[in-house]
């Protein structure tokens, strides 16, 4: 049962990073053109956002089995 504890606290900090920040960023560079001694590439930025819904339901989940290990034991 310890281990669902662990799994708990992880969940609960997960979920309240992901409330917190909400999206992360990333950038991707691509090759354009590659001709011999030239290299010529792009850079993408990319966002991806997070739904509060998905960082809600992870911090349930994890107050959940907090609750239930403690039940348990």
């Amino acid at each position: 049962m310890r281990n669902l504890k662990i799994l708990g606290v992880a969940l609960v900090i997960l979920g309240v990073a992901v409330l917190l920040v909400g999206h992360f960023d990333y950038s991707e560079t691509k090759p354009v053109l590659d001709a011999g001694p030239i290299h010529i590439t792009a850079r993408e930025d990319h966002r991806v956002s997070i739904p509060t819904i998905a960082g809600i339901a992870i911090l349930v989940a994890g107050i959940g089995l907090i609750v239930i290990n403690r039940r348990a034991a």
